[in-house]
């Protein structure tokens, strides 16, 4: 697949568009109702990105990580993080062979393309901090000795915001390790109608046909890193992120990595709605999700019930807007 945006004519263009198209499609056969989380998680993933879904049990958090991996054609681990579970289990270990009188490594369940870290706030931080590699290096270090993750490779986590009895909070040097977060919410009765009569005699999940594969989501990766960001865009991310930095509401403001995260995802979501250029609209539509899991509020603030998405949403507002991005 061809990967270079300027030697594309516009048909060649709006075919590779149309590949990840395909995936949300495919992806929304099996999960109802959830257009945007689905949009936003195929962002994520041609962005490069990690993500993680904040939400109550039973609304669809696995299904939707499983369900993308089968319609990408990746492969697909889940590790569901309890406090027994320990770091080797995630990044792998060596065990002697007798036979050789040799250590092997033995591969550890990040050894995928998508790991779905289920229930990640269960896991000791120990356990936790042993993603940490391998969300920002794709690589994991074992005995001295590093070993690479296969490409392309994201980490999709999920965490129960209402059950907090065992667990452990993520701390903020990992939170800013995924590019997004995300909410599920709750289906309309009409939406849980259909989930219900779908899955009368069987899962449908288990008929979805992959429409990509692994070559073709790390070409569609190239391909987004060559979206064009203008010097205003850039601007103009660095500005709204800067700005979470000053406000008086906001006790810590968002990272360099919350730009670079902003641009990567932006980029991606230019390019899922057919455009080889980033506009202002773009960042603004995906600013919310991929800043407000980085901040730490004022007590003030909590008190007030003001909530993160409300500050970057009056951030967004008080901007000024770039108008002369180059097309």
């Amino acid at each position: 697949m061809e990967t270079n945006i300027k030697e594309m004519s516009r048909e060649d263009f709006d075919r590779v568009c149309r590949v990840a198209q395909d995936l949300i499609r495919k992806t929304e056969e099996v999960v109802v109702g959830k257009h945007t989380e689905i949009v936003l998680l195929v962002t994520a993933l041609l962005a490069g990105g990690h993500v993680l879904i904040e939400d109550v049990p039973g609304v669809g958090k696995t299904t939707l990580a499983s369900t993308l991996s089968r319609a990408a054609g990746l492969d697909f681990r889940r590790a569901q993080f309890t406090p027994d579970v320990m770091a080797s289990d995630i990044t792998g270990f060596n065990i002697y062979n007798r036979t050789t009188e040799k250590f092997e490594f033995q591969k550890g369940l990040v050894m995928t393309n998508i790991l779905l870290a289920d229930e990640i706030n269960r896991a000791s931080p120990k356990t936790q901090s042993a993603l940490l590699e391998a969300m920002e290096e794709t690589r994991v270090t074992v005995d001295g000795q590093t070993y690479d993750i296969p490409d392309p490779f994201m980490v999709i986590a999920t965490q129960n915001p209402t059950g907090f009895v065992g667990t452990y909070p993520l701390p903020e040097a990992q939170l800013d390790r995924f590019a997004m977060k995300i909410s599920m919410g709750y289906p309309t009765p009409d939406e849980e109608m259909d989930i219900i009569s779908a899955r009368k005699t069987e899962d449908p999940a288990k008929k979805i046909a992959a429409v990509t594969n692994g070559q073709i989501i790390s070409s569609l990766r190239e391909i987004v890193r060559n979206i064009t960001v203008d010097e205003e865009i850039c601007r103009y991310i660095v500005t709204l992120v800067a700005n979470t930095r000053t406000h008086p509401k906001i006790a810590l403001g968002a990272s360099p990595r919350a730009s670079l995260a902003l641009m990567h995802i932006s980029q991606a979501y230019a390019f899922l709605h057919g455009r080889s250029f980033v506009i202002p609209e773009d960042v603004a539509a995906i600013f919310r999700q991929t800043v407000a899991h980085r901040l730490v509020l004022k007590q003030e603030a909590k008190l007030s019930r003001v909530s993160a998405n409300d500050i970057l949403t009056e951030i967004l507002h008080t901007t000024e807007v770039p108008f002369t991005a180059k097309r």
